[in-house]
């Protein structure tokens, strides 16, 4: 699946990226606790979260994150938007809530990956 995939499937508005989105994702990992994705998530291409602050740019860049996409309908400032893409992140917002937009990926053949050990 690509990053052009997500976005269709989950209604979503690209924010930045869009350079990127013929890339390949084969995971997904959807939290609000960064804490629970450094703790518990290991290889994950795209995040869903409706967390809204710098520390979601952060997290994604230290576990390799290339997609986030923020659910809820919810935008994050502008601060975190140019955090992104000084890191070649895609940020898009979907309108649907979490379950759904894990349900829509994990549906269409996007795995939630591995657990840290």
């Amino acid at each position: 699946m690509t990053i052009a995939d997500v976005k269709r499937l989950l209604n979503a508005e690209i924010l930045c990226g869009k350079e990127y989105v013929s890339k390949d994702v084969h995971t997904a990992c959807g939290s609000d606790l960064m804490s629970d994705v450094l703790a518990f998530v290991k290889d994950q291409s795209v995040l869903l979260t409706g967390l809204c602050n710098p520390q979601v740019i952060r997290t994604a860049e230290m576990m390799d994150i290339i997609c986030i996409c923020f659910i809820r309908g919810k935008k994050p400032e502008e601060n975190i938007i140019e955090l992104a893409k000084d890191r070649g992140l895609v940020v898009m917002t979907s309108p649907l809530r979490m379950f759904e937009a894990c349900g829509e990926l994990y549906a269409n053949g996007l795995s939630g990956g591995e657990l840290l050990e």
